[in-house]
């Protein structure tokens, strides 16, 4: 049966039966129904049409309010039946809805859906008829608490007008807290329901009421269900052996790309060929079968015709992991689905992971392992990229090189048949040479899944995403408010937070919030400070420091004066700490020393530098080497020109501290950690978060 639309009268219903406050209503099916109902209930009423086919009863003149007598009511049941022939004729007409009319609260729109990745959403914001002109809401992936109830409040624009603004009065924020917790639990309980508006609330200063309800069931509906975390087999931490199926004598194949690429590995490398004896110098197994010693890692690049019975190979071989960089499977249709399935049972079968198939290949720099067809191959270092596109990860990978970033490793998660991204999440977590992890997203398979394990990655290894797709119109949901204002990306941004996960707009982004902590690690707080040559780029900072939802530190008297002392008479005497044009190095670490003995007071650093006549950036680069060292505190280079800061900014990069070239790049990331931190701390009820930026 297919999705469709209960009844107002039914949706009243299952809310009062939930112990969600409902008007008094009763359905009629004559004018004579309806005059003896609205007396027993008590007037004013409102009478509302009950019809299948009309979802939008105002714009089809099914809705009458203000009836205040047995006459008003019978006029307007007859009235409202002609509109809404007039407006379809077809319609099939079950009755009129006869309501208790409330007095009027401040309207708030309560909405939930299932979304295909992470399954059922709640969406809370400001309600009545401007809900989709404003769009003010919040979102949460389902089950929620009560900290995630508050913040949902906290993050609407809306806010001040619940806890009472200008002249209107507070209103009563614990109700409206207790009747979200009803309706989620409610719509958790009722797999049968998929989606629901309650447009509007009304909240009052005491108390508060449902208005409006549409309610969309689907009775076939079944639960989305959640497989357990299953690891990486262990071998990948200390490869051994590696076979090439597929591999090939000619350049341009891509078996010859992987099989070249794998040369450098220092463990064993069997390229298996049955038309070939020897490929780039080595001898070439017929099957995987003849391979005369056990194998971490099979690399499959064959036709995908043929991977079932290399996989089925690959099982009896006992080989724990497999890479499918082959493509023809579930990305192609219906035909490329059955084998992605057969490759699966077997997979099953026999214990085998597989990444893949339709990837690019997996690469850990440390063990010289690069298993993809990309010419180049990055450097060892501390950042982890887990990504949906190939492309996207060959860019990255010779972005890299001249930038100087390293990776513990790249993987290409291609289809996602077995492994996906939680299960690398998982991986990149016990691995000892890590310390960050970016993915780019362009589908979670299993959102609850997802969330479930890598909160646990969370609150060990920072993790920063970027999902595509912002723009794509994730639900076409034309009969519902909530679809409309709770689209894909936006369910995307509140799982990701929900589970500790930094979002990101871009890849340059991603890759400067997670060098940052790679490097720095998260700062106990969001309180910083700035020290500047510059002034230009001091008042800058204090304009990015409040976009981004940074604390700037106001700087009590006693360090004021100790400050005096060093810096010149015309100082700014506040923070951003502008030493004037002509601070020399001498100027920087006296300002820093300062700083040091009073680190109680701040979390995070932000030093400017520019070019001058005076100062040698050599030497305040490493001052801010000894600065950093000295102190355990988040430290933010920003040392900004061009070619005199080429030997200042390698002295940062070889102690570890991260620079930023623009500066707003520079708070854009920090306030990203500064945003999580107060998210992890305090469930985003605190430090002015604003969910949507």
């Amino acid at each position: 049966m297919a999705q469709h639309l209960i009844s107002e009268a039914e949706g009243y219903e299952l809310l009062k039966t939930a112990g969600a406050p409902v008007p008094a209503y009763a359905l009629a099916h004559s004018p004579e129904e309806a005059a003896t109902a609205a007396a027993g209930i008590g007037f004013p009423v409102v009478l509302k049409i009950v019809s299948p086919q009309v979802v939008h009863k105002s714009d089809a003149g099914g809705v009458i309010v203000g009836l205040r007598s047995e006459d008003d009511v019978r006029q307007a049941y007859t009235a409202i039946l002609a509109n809404v022939r007039l407006y379809n004729k077809d319609a099939e007409i079950l009755g009129v809805l006869v309501v208790e009319q409330l007095k009027k609260g401040l309207e708030i729109i309560i909405g939930g859906r299932v979304d295909p990745s992470f399954g059922k959403i709640i969406t809370v914001g400001m309600g009545g008829t401007l809900v989709e002109l404003i769009k003010d809401v919040s979102i949460r992936v389902l089950p929620v608490q009560d900290d995630d109830i508050a913040a949902m409040l906290a993050e609407l624009r809306g806010f001040r007008l619940i806890e009472g603004f200008r002249n209107e009065p507070a209103r009563d924020r614990e109700t409206l807290m207790s009747l979200i917790r009803i309706i989620a639990e409610f719509f958790l309980a009722h797999d049968e329901i998929v989606e629901f508006d309650i447009n509007p609330v009304f909240l009052y200063e005491k108390g508060a009421s449902v208005v409006d309800a549409r309610i969309y069931v689907d009775p076939d509906r079944t639960a989305q269900k959640v497989a357990p975390a299953r690891p990486l087999p262990s071998s990948m931490l200390a490869v051994r052996s590696i076979a090439v199926i597929g591999a090939s004598p000619e350049p341009s194949k891509v078996g010859y790309a992987i099989l070249r690429n794998l040369l450098s590995f220092p463990g064993r490398v069997y390229p298996v060929n049955p038309k070939h004896k020897k490929i780039l110098g080595r001898d070439v197994c017929p099957d995987i079968a003849a391979i005369p010693e056990p194998v971490d890692i099979a690399v499959i690049v064959v036709p995908a015709r043929l991977v079932p019975s290399v996989m089925e190979e690959c099982g009896k071989k006992g080989v724990p992991l497999v890479i499918i960089i082959s493509s023809g499977f579930r990305e192609s249709g219906r035909d490329g689905a059955l084998l992605e399935e057969q490759i699966l049972a077997t997979a099953a079968q026999y214990g085998t992971r597989i990444i893949g198939p339709n990837c690019l290949g997996l690469m850990l720099p440390f063990q010289s392992i690069n298993t993809t067809f990309d010419p180049v191959s990055p450097k060892p270092g501390r950042i982890a990229f887990i990504s949906q596109s190939g492309a996207i990860i060959t860019t990255v990978v010779d972005w890299s090189l001249p930038e100087e970033i390293g990776f513990s490793a790249i993987i290409s998660v291609g289809n996602q048949a077995d492994l996906s991204f939680e299960d690398f999440c998982q991986f990149a977590r016990d691995d000892p040479n890590t310390r960050a992890i970016i993915m780019y997203i362009e589908e979670i398979r299993n959102g609850r899944r997802f969330m479930e394990i890598v909160r646990k990655v969370t609150g060990k290894k920072p993790i920063v995403a970027v999902k595509s797709g912002a723009s794509r119109i994730g639900q076409m949901a034309a009969a519902s408010h909530t679809g409309s204002l709770a689209g894909s990306h936006d369910v995307y941004m509140a799982g990701f937070w929900q589970s500790g996960v930094i979002p990101a707009r871009s890849m340059r982004e991603a890759f400067q919030t997670a060098q940052l902590l790679s490097s720095e690690g998260y700062p106990r707080g969001i309180r910083a400070i700035v020290i500047t040559n510059a002034g230009g780029f001091g008042v800058l900072a204090s304009d990015y420091a409040e976009r981004y939802g940074i604390e700037m530190v106001e700087f009590p008297e006693p360090i004021l004066q100790e400050l005096d002392a060093i810096l010149p008479v015309d100082w700014n005497r506040r923070n951003p700490i502008d030493m004037v044009g002509d601070a020399s190095a001498d100027r920087f670490a006296r300002t820093f020393d300062i700083m040091i003995k009073n680190q109680d007071l701040w979390d995070i650093c932000f030093v400017i530098a520019v070019p001058s006549a005076i100062s040698d950036p050599i030497r305040v680069s490493n001052e801010v080497v000894r600065f950093s060292k000295s102190t355990h505190k988040m430290m933010v280079g920003c040392m900004i020109g061009g070619d005199s800061m080429k030997t200042p900014l390698r002295i940062l990069r070889d102690a570890d501290i991260p620079n930023f070239p623009e500066l707003e790049d520079a708070f854009r990331s920090v306030g990203n950690i500064c945003r999580h931190l107060c998210w992890r701390e305090y469930r985003g009820n605190v430090c002015g978060i604003n969910n949507r930026e």
